[in-house]
C-alpha cells in the first residue's frame, strides 16, 4: 500500500489529526522563506504534545540549502527523525559514501527535473541505497519543476517522468496532489509514497482536516508496487 506524507505541519492540532487519519510521515518545513516555516523548538513541542515519537508515523524536516552539520543539529534539537533536502544540495550532503557524514542514513533528496534526461541523471546521482537503516526513506522525492521556488507551489509534477522512475526507485511523488487526483496519480505512477502540503490546506500552514482524511483514504485505496 502506498505511503502518505502530509507536509507543512505547523501546529499540534493538525499533526494529531494527520496521525489519526493514518499518515505515515509528518513533515515540517524549516525553510525561512516558506509560509509554513516552524522552528526546531516549536517542532519539538508539537512532537511531544502529540506523542508522535511513540506512534507509527515518522517525522521529516524539509531543509533548503543548509549545510549538513546545521541540518543534523536541527534534527537533534527538534527531535525529527529524517531530513528532506529540497534545495541545490550536492549529492555529497546525503553522506552516501561517507561514514562520518552527520546525515548518513537520515536524509533523502527532493528532485525537480525539467526533462526526462535530467530526471534520469539526477536519480542516478542522488538515489539512496538501502543500507544503514534507510528502509523507511524513499530513494528520493520527485516534485514539480519551478524556475525559482524550491517547492510548495501547488504545481503538478510530470507524471510521465515519475512513472518512468518509479519502475526503478522508491519514489515519493509530490507536486499538485489533492484529494481528487491522488488516486489517479497512484494508479498511473505507482509511486512508493505520495506527499502533499497545499493540496489539503484551508490556508498556508493550516490543514483542512476533511481534505486530509479524503486524501489519505484516496491514496491508500489506489494501487502501488
Amino acid at each position: 500500500m502506498v505511503r502518505v506524507k502530509i507536509c507543512g505541519i505547523t501546529n499540534a492540532r493538525d499533526a494529531r489529526a494527520c496521525v489519526d487519519a493514518g499518515a505515515d510521515y509528518i513533515g515540517f518545513v524549516l525553510f525561512g522563506g516558506s509560509p509554513r516555516f516552524v522552528s526546531p523548538d516549536r517542532i519539538r513541542r508539537i512532537i511531544q504534545e502529540v506523542g508522535i515519537a511513540d506512534c507509527e508515523a515518522a517525522t521529516v524536516g524539509v531543509f533548503v540549502d543548509e549545510p549538513p552539520g546545521a541540518v543534523a543539529a536541527a534534527l537533534k534539537s527538534s527531535g525529527l527523525q529524517a531530513a528532506q533536502l529540497h534545495g541545490r544540495e550536492p549529492a555529497s550532503a546525503l553522506g552516501l559514501d561517507d561514514n562520518e557524514s552527520p546525515l548518513r542514513g537520515r536524509a533523502y533528496k527532493g528532485l525537480r527535473p525539467a526533462s526526462m534526461e535530467e530526471a534520469e541523471r539526477l536519480a542516478g546521482e542522488y538515489a539512496l541505497a538501502y543500507r544503514d537503516g534507510r528502509d523507511r526513506l524513499p530513494s528520493f522525492l520527485l516534485d514539480a519543476n519551478h524556475p525559482v521556488l524550491p517547492g510548495g507551489t501547488g504545481h503538478r509534477a510530470d507524471w510521465r517522468i515519475a512513472a518512468h522512475l518509479a519502475g526503478a526507485y522508491r519514489l515519493m511523488l509530490a507536486g499538485g496532489l489533492k484529494p481528487d487526483n491522488v488516486r489517479r496519480a497512484v494508479d498511473e505512477v505507482r509511486p512508493w509514497a505520495v506527499d502533499v502540503a497545499s493540496g489539503v490546506e484551508s490556508s498556508p500552514g493550516r490543514k483542512d482536516l476533511r481534505a486530509v482524511r479524503e486524501f489519505i483514504e484516496a491514496a491508500k485505496g489506489g494501487r502501488s508496487r
